[in-house]
């Protein structure tokens, strides 16, 4: 743990949530692998192999390249990249589709060709040194593309509107969300069945630790989810009434769509940058509080950092378990103050019982 100068308590503690908040290595991490499995058997047509296409591992390593601001563009990055691999010749660019069932025809024609009947196989996968060199242009999904050389980018098609094209974000919500997916988005199930995998998700701060940080310190949430996901993790935990600010994906792209509208640039406002921290602070109405964050990957840090050039901020590092001295070196070299493992560690910046008066 980086000693820190701060022995005040805390005014406004900001949470991250998946990783945080919410241990999502049976949600979002599953909904990952079974949405690139899935696009690989039902998109292109291959025999999949059980669960050792996609690992936690490449999970964990893909988000280490930073800049994946959301579980969409992971699992389109892992979906290059595995093409890369794979038996399908470079195709680079998308055709334009205005349906899930033309998407899925024409990604299944060009595919056959070139599809065994035997199960898929790829050719030397090196997730680590693929991650080096992806970082060396740069972050996220840009990266990956950059580092295959864009060639691969026909196939996968991950980007526009759920409904009609975005045939990743289609599986991935299928999957995540269940039978809730209809619900929500008023469209059919076409690729999953099951029950959602937000059903495999628990809490990984206990709730009688935030009971306790709830009775002095304001509570707050800024985090990559979109909002309707956001609620539905504080619904089923019963958590929606412990934060009096929640900032999420959502509110990111809003601002993104007004600065567009203003200056007609294109900008991101999601996590590294300072704004869905700043947001959760201003959304307290408090003036300048003593405040922290609490992420537990490097964008999570960076962005509370760059948060501190208008706000009072402390950037905590949150890496549970052990033996993940690694990760915790990747905590410190983005700039956190401190990183603990346990969740009752943030109970020292409590303010302190008063005192009764004789």
């Amino acid at each position: 743990m980086r000693k820190t100068k701060r022995t005040l308590p805390l005014e406004l503690l900001i949470f991250d949530m998946d990783g945080v908040l919410i241990d999502v290595s049976r949600s979002y991490r599953e909904t990952i692998r079974q949405t690139v499995a899935l696009y690989f058997q039902h998109c292109l047509g291959f025999r999949v192999p059980p669960k050792d296409l996609v690992t936690p591992e490449d999970i964990a390593l893909f988000k280490s390249i930073g800049g994946f601001n959301n579980d969409w563009d992971l699992t389109s990055g892992l979906l290059l990249y595995l093409l890369s691999l794979s038996s399908l010749p470079p195709l680079p660019r998308r055709k334009r589709i205005d349906s899930v069932q033309e998407g899925v025809s024409y990604l299944r024609e060009r595919s056959s060709p070139f599809v065994s009947k035997g199960p898929l196989r790829l050719r030397n996968k090196r997730v680590p040194s693929f991650v080096k060199r992806a970082r060396s242009f740069g972050r996220g999904l840009k990266a990956v593309r950059c580092a295959l050389r864009d060639s691969w980018e026909g196939w996968v098609y991950g980007s526009g509107h759920l409904g009609p094209e975005n045939l990743v974000q289609r599986i991935f919500q299928e999957v995540y969300l269940g039978d809730r997916f209809t619900f929500h988005h008023h469209l059919p199930r076409i690729f999953y069945r099951g029950r959602g995998y937000n059903l495999r998700e628990r809490l990984l701060i206990p709730k009688h630790v935030l009971a306790k940080l709830r009775r002095t310190i304001r509570l707050g949430i800024a985090s990559g989810r979109p909002r309707l996901e956001a609620e539905l993790a504080l619904r089923r935990f019963r958590l929606l009434s412990y934060f009096e600010s929640v900032v999420t994906l959502d509110e990111c792209k809003a601002e993104e769509a007004r600065v567009f509208r203003k200056t007609g640039r294109r900008v991101s406002r999601s996590k590294p940058h300072p704004y869905p921290i700043l947001r959760a602070i201003r959304q307290t109405g408090l003036r300048n509080p003593r405040s922290a964050y609490v992420g537990d990957v490097p964008d999570d840090m960076l962005a509370a950092n760059a948060a501190k050039r208008e706000f009072d901020v402390l950037a905590i590092g949150f890496v549970p378990g052990r033996n993940l001295e690694a990760a915790r070196r990747l905590m410190r070299e983005a700039g956190a103050d401190l990183v603990i493992r346990d969740p009752r560690d943030l109970l020292r910046f409590t303010a302190p019982p008063m005192c009764k008066k004789d």
